[in-house]
């Protein structure tokens, strides 16, 4: 398992003591052989870890923060632990995780940085898929969807989406992997209105089954956030507000896939596809003109026009 240690992360824990970088380096090791050692830190996929000062020389009690994904771990923050008796009560435990503004500002630095990446790319290579990107909503929008939804929307997506609310797209296509789009608020009311409304009828006839036969078409708990096309509903993905992962919904019955993404590692995904389209795994990104288009995907059309990245 490998494990990352941003930059910015190293010179925070420098800043708390001369034996916290290498207290943080120790942690990476022992992630490397047990990623699940830490606790649920109310962030999509992020895990905490407590590590003892005591241990290191010139080093305070600490916080570390890391994100968990299926073949790697990503150390996102590390802060001064609080002081701790000798009752370490639920209290206790929650108090060492980030929340509130400081949870925030970890998610917006993440998605922000993500987004970043991606818009350059686009804006220098896919000029035209650049252009299609809608603007950002304010958090009045956001805060508007949560009260129609009855559902709180998460900081990350609430980050990603007062950076672009959706996509304009080209011949009905977006320019996420499979040429999915991401979906516009008031597309993600009234998609999420419709299966809310078939989950009721499911109910209804739930009433009549025996268990094992019956039928889950939405979740209360999910956000639409992609579609199979720009007015295409027929597939999707979906971001669990519980336990912060993406999810695909399908009317084909398509399997739920082999990853299981938080939204920050999908869009991180995305950005190293597309500045290293060579490693590519999941889709293969390319161009029509100035369009990406990813090649698990090609209209008919766009076929003998369509070239992958080389670069």
């Amino acid at each position: 398992m490998n494990v990352d240690i941003p930059q910015d992360v190293r010179e925070s824990a420098a800043q708390l003591g001369a034996g916290a970088p290498y207290a943080l380096k120790v942690l990476a090791s022992q992630l490397a052989d047990d990623p699940d050692r830490g606790r649920p830190s109310g962030l999509p996929g992020v895990f905490t870890v407590t590590v003892d000062g005591d241990l290191f020389e010139d080093c305070p009690p600490l916080v570390v923060g890391y994100l968990r994904e299926p073949d790697r771990v990503e150390i996102r923050y590390v802060n001064p632990a609080p002081s701790v008796g000798a009752a370490d009560s639920p209290k206790d435990r929650a108090e060492r995780r980030p929340s509130g503004a400081a949870a925030a500002g970890v998610e917006e630095r993440v998605i922000a940085d993500v987004w970043r990446r991606i818009a350059r790319w686009l804006r220098d290579n896919a000029a035209d898929s650049y252009a299609a990107l809608r603007a950002g909503v304010d958090p009045a929008a956001i805060a508007a969807l949560e009260d129609d939804l009855g559902v709180r929307v998460p900081a990350d997506l609430r980050t990603l989406w007062l950076l672009t609310a959706g996509d304009e797209g080209g011949a009905g296509a977006g320019w996420l992997p499979g040429n999915e789009a991401l979906m516009p608020l008031h597309a993600v009311a009234a998609f999420y209105r419709q299966q809310m409304d078939a989950q009721a009828h499911q109910d209804t006839l739930n009433a009549r089954r025996p268990e094992y036969d019956r039928i889950t078409i939405w979740k209360a708990h999910w956000i639409p956030v992609v579609s199979h096309g720009l007015a295409d509903h027929t597939s999707g993905l979906y971001l669990d507000t519980e336990t912060g992962y993406l999810g695909r919904w399908s009317r084909y019955n398509e399997g739920p896939g082999e990853e299981l993404d938080t939204l920050t590692s999908y869009l991180e995904d995305i950005a190293d596809m597309l500045e290293a389209p060579a490693l590519a795994t999941r889709d293969k990104p390319g161009l029509v003109g100035g369009a990406l288009v990813w090649g698990s995907r090609i209209d008919p059309a766009w076929e003998e026009r369509w070239r992958p990245l080389a670069f």
